[in-house]
């Protein structure tokens, strides 16, 4: 599976069955959820001129007890162990600052002590960092736990709109599509007021993902553009519920959701 930054600062290749989840503020972390063999963390840093990817190893090298410089794949790095006790079990944490140009990366795996740390070493040496003169990349990835939020924040906010405006509730499947439409043609919303309008996009998409087996969020990386889109399966049927709603209100068009429902429904069966 392919994950790229935001921001496009780096991309990595990690496990088939890991995910990305919620970690710190600039760390991303993967493990595999239904069997864990360990935590992968993995934070970028910019620094003020070219040489900075090549000072933080150099400072890991002088600082560091125990550290050494070792090769993973293409990249040169400083790497170091690190064993603590929790809940009575003991854990490693191996650490590796590497990095290029005025991006430095450091990547840690906590295992159960003595586990092997060969998978890390394997995304790690997947690991490509754009430089400074590279432009962003174009690529569809996996949905992004950044993304995620969006999504869910926007979900939240249009179907707890719909049962206050029409007191029903909202499941996500096909029939709901018509409350969304009575909402938006109630009147209470300006085309100002892009927010709302994406919002019931994303409820829109979560009826898509639930009703046709095989849609799925996405993140879009297109240059400097990041975003959620849905996609099914491997083909080119690609969906923005974001724009789908919003492009049409601000553009004085009409939009009829069970239309572009079926218009999807039509895109699909065809590549089926």
């Amino acid at each position: 599976m392919k994950y790229i930054s935001p921001g496009s600062w780096f991309s990595l290749e990690y496990p088939s069955d890991w995910r990305e989840f919620e970690d710190t503020e600039d760390s991303f972390l993967f493990y595999n959820p239904d069997k864990w063999t360990g935590n992968f963390r993995i934070s970028a840093y910019q620094g003020e001129n070219r040489n900075y990817a090549q000072e933080c190893i150099e400072y890991e090298m002088q600082h560091s007890r125990g550290v050494k410089l070792v090769k993973v794949g293409k990249w040169n790095c400083a790497y170091l162990t690190e064993n603590f006790q929790e809940n009575g079990v003991w854990y490693t944490s191996h650490i590796w600052v590497t990095g290029k140009d005025s991006i430095s990366v450091e990547c840690s795996f906590t295992v159960t002590k003595g586990e092997s740390a060969k998978v890390a070493e394997q995304i790690i040496a997947s690991l490509n960092v754009r430089g400074a003169g590279e432009k962003p990349w174009k690529e569809i990835i996996p949905v992004r736990v950044l993304e995620i939020n969006v999504i869910n924040e926007a979900y939240d906010w249009a179907v707890s709109t719909i049962k206050k405006q029409l007191t029903k509730d909202f499941t996500s499947n096909e029939a709901d599509i018509e409350s969304i439409q009575k909402v938006m043609d109630s009147g209470r919303f300006n085309k100002n007021q892009r927010s709302a309008w994406e919002s019931f996009g994303f409820a829109f998409g979560a009826i898509l993902v639930n009703e046709m087996d095989g849609m799925d969020w996405v993140t879009v990386i297109d240059g400097e553009k990041e975003y959620p889109a849905l996609r099914f399966g491997q083909t080119n049927v690609m969906v923005n519920p974001a724009r789908l709603i919003w492009d049409k209100v601000r553009n004085g068009q009409p939009c009829n959701l069970k239309a572009e429902y079926e218009r999807i429904r039509s895109e699909v069966e065809a590549v089926l």
